[in-house]
């Protein structure tokens, strides 16, 4: 269902997943929850146009009234993910180009340090799955299969940052994922960065094995690092 609003000259439509939420539990928590989420699976940067939210269709795609919806919107403005406009309307925030950069940055400093917590706290079995995230390419090469890869590259990431067993570096890097996840999923496919994700991927496992702690912070910083470099010199569409 859509929540753009049509009136709005300059909008963009886009679509999210929502389904009718549980009345049992909080309206306004659950409200917030499920945009957040909704938010975070959409691809927010395909258009330079703004998208705009429309409060009576996200209402009606929830079964909720209004009031829940516009709490958990503050809760979402409050965290940067949307924007206010008096006498306009509530927009997606989207990052310029400078503010992503600085973004992957930041995630660069929390991932590898969640990398190096890894090597120490994760167990055999945890590392070793990381490597079945990739089975389904051994055979193939990603660029096959785009969409599938970039999905395992983003869980990839997800996985370090758990293994880590850092609820602080969990709770300060949630904020950021939504717009580097979207800028990965973006990116992915440009310059033969799917080859080289995957051979990157595959050191930091076996550095993580190792428990090779020095090298396996090394490895993850630079990786993420390589990603801000990237959309620094390729990424026009965020200008």
């Amino acid at each position: 269902m859509s929540i753009v609003s049509p009136t709005e000259a300059r909008a963009n439509t886009l679509t999210l997943s929502l389904q009718p939420i549980n009345p049992v539990a909080s309206l306004r928590d659950q409200a917030y929850a499920m945009l957040r989420q909704a938010i975070a699976d959409a691809d927010i940067y395909q258009t330079r146009e703004e998208i705009r939210l429309d409060e009576r269709v996200l209402s009606e795609a929830l079964g909720v009234s209004r009031t829940p919806i516009r709490e958990a919107m503050t809760l979402l403005e409050q965290e940067g993910f949307l924007r206010m406009v008096p006498r306009r309307g509530i927009y997606v925030v989207r990052k310029t180009k400078r503010e992503i950069v600085e973004m992957i940055q930041m995630w660069a400093a929390l991932e590898s340090m969640a990398a190096r917590l890894a090597t120490k706290r994760a167990s055999d079995e945890e590392i070793r799955s990381l490597r079945h995230m990739f089975d389904n390419f051994r055979d193939t090469t990603p660029a096959e299969h785009i969409q599938e890869y970039s999905d395992a590259n983003i869980a990839f990431h997800q996985a370090i940052v758990q293994l880590s067993k850092s609820q602080v570096i969990m709770e300060a890097i949630k904020n950021i994922f939504i717009h580097v996840r979207a800028i990965r999923r973006m990116t992915i496919s440009q310059s033969d960065r799917a080859s080289r994700s995957i051979v990157d991927h595959l050191g930091i496992i076996e550095a993580l094995e190792q428990r090779d702690t020095e090298l396996a912070e090394k490895l993850v910083r630079q990786h993420s690092l390589d990603l801000a470099d990237h959309v620094e010199a390729h990424c026009e569409f965020l200008d």
